[in-house]
């Protein structure tokens, strides 16, 4: 309902942002949740909100309806995404928090913590007037010294490719162990059979990378969500954290 998505290779159709989607029922379920990639909706398949539109109807919004209460829906719908962003920073620290060599940086994760899931809580009017790109960049900075000591930990010479333009790149089997392909674009990548052991991926786009029997554990900052995007097949290995898609 709240997000827009437009014609594509992810979406058949087009809707605008506070239509509700044309498979939404009455019980606010998906009418084709099961079928998702074969009816091409595959962007449906590689998004997570992390919770976040659970938090704004239950918590922010205190179970209101926006059906029976349409008044509320355009204020719901802004503030969806500034929690969804919330949220997912909340995921990060916590995965953080569970990293013992980042231990170092620990105490002011936890404060960091604190303070965003505090955020969570705030009322509407105050998530919408919230500078969440100030708040992304002060626990980067929290995030990034996390993955650093984690990283440090590998042997040999760490790679860094953040940021970096790799879509297609050819690098079948390559050993990015303790890599940092933070924000890296690897749209459509070869990374069959690479060694991407303790890589930090936050951030990295991998819609359609070539993950098969590529080695993904214990990579950091790695999301359902980019793996659903992803290609892998039974020979991927992955932490036990995150499920298998099932289309690999």
């Amino acid at each position: 309902m709240a997000l827009p998505f437009a014609r594509s290779a992810d979406f058949p159709a087009d809707k605008p942002a506070g239509r509700p989607c044309g498979n939404l029922g009455q019980d606010f379920r998906c009418g084709i949740h099961a079928r998702l990639r074969e009816t091409g909706y595959q962007g449906c398949t590689v998004f997570d909100c992390f919770g976040a539109g659970q938090k704004v109807s239950q918590i922010t919004f205190g179970g209101t309806d926006w059906r029976q209460a349409p008044d509320t829906a355009r204020s719901m719908f802004e503030v969806f995404p500034v929690m969804r962003q919330l949220q997912e920073l909340v995921r990060y620290i916590a995965e953080a928090l569970d990293m013992p060599a980042a231990r170092p940086v620990h105490q002011e994760l936890r404060r960091a913590l604190d303070h965003v899931e505090g955020l969570t809580r705030g009322s509407a009017e105050s998530l919408a007037g919230l500078d969440v790109n100030a708040l992304r960049g002060e626990v980067n900075v929290l995030l990034l010294r996390a993955g650093e000591l984690v990283r440090a930990r590998m042997p040999g010479r760490r790679k860094n490719h953040r940021g970096a333009d790799l879509m297609g790149a050819k690098l079948a089997g390559a050993d990015l162990r303790g890599a940092s392909l933070r924000g890296a674009l690897l749209v459509a990548a070869d990374l069959s059979g690479a060694d991407l052991r303790v890589a930090d991926l936050i951030g990295a786009d991998l819609r359609d990378a070539d993950l098969r029997g590529a080695d993904l554990t214990g990579a950091l900052f790695l999301t359902q969500a980019q793996l659903n995007a992803a290609r892998g097949d039974a020979a991927t290995l992955v932490s036990p954290s995150l499920s298998r898609p099932a289309h690999w």
